[in-house]
């Protein structure tokens, strides 16, 4: 498991690299005022596709959690939902980022 974690993290990093691009061609897009840049749009798929891929792992793992305890405490179904939110809101900082990505 770990070695797939490290490889997903390495992978994350390599595609995030282009998306400093996005940042370096800030000034030149501000001087052509009519030309967008395509690198803005690819950063900004990159940040929601990488942040869902992270919280369907992460739900995953936190579900196949929670479900494992429920079978041996059924009271434990209410304390089991907050951590499964918590993991969904990864998806939701990536959303956001890409937000800002594309309006900035």
């Amino acid at each position: 498991m770990k070695r797939i974690l490290f490889f997903a993290c390495l992978a994350a990093a390599l595609l995030c690299a282009p998306s400093a691009a996005v940042f370096a061609q800030e000034a030149e897009a501000a001087a052509n005022a009519g030309n967008t840049s395509v690198w803005k749009y690819f950063a900004a798929a990159l940040a929601v596709g990488i942040s869902c891929v992270a919280g369907g792992i992460a739900v995953g793992q936190i579900g196949a959690a929670a479900m494992g305890a429920m079978s041996e405490n059924p009271e434990l179904s209410g304390k089991a939902l907050p951590y499964a939110g918590l993991a969904e809101g990864i998806c939701l900082w990536g959303f956001l980022v890409a937000l800002l990505i594309l309006i900035l």
